[in-house]
């Protein structure tokens, strides 16, 4: 699958239905090629450079499925979600 096939769905949290918004960018360990975690960007926007405050970081063992058009996450606690420094 391409970043970009990626960056078109929309990610929902099934704890809560709440739509958390597009995957601006991956964490890609580079020495074993696979995804560590996925970066939702700020509301709005797809790619920002400006504000990386407002970009969640949600961890690949929390992504339970990827389908056409949405990306299936489950963040039971939203307070724990890491924002992205």
């Amino acid at each position: 699958m391409r970043i970009s096939e990626f960056q078109s769905k929309d990610v929902v949290n099934i704890s809560d239905g709440k739509r958390l918004g597009y995957i601006g960018d991956l964490d890609i360990n580079l020495n074993t090629g696979k995804i560590e975690s996925i970066i939702i960007g700020p509301s709005g926007r797809v790619l920002s450079f400006f504000n990386r405050n407002d970009e969640i970081v949600i961890s690949w063992t929390n992504i339970l499925k990827i389908g056409r058009d949405v990306i299936l996450v489950r963040i039971k606690d939203q307070n724990s979600l890491q924002h992205a420094e």
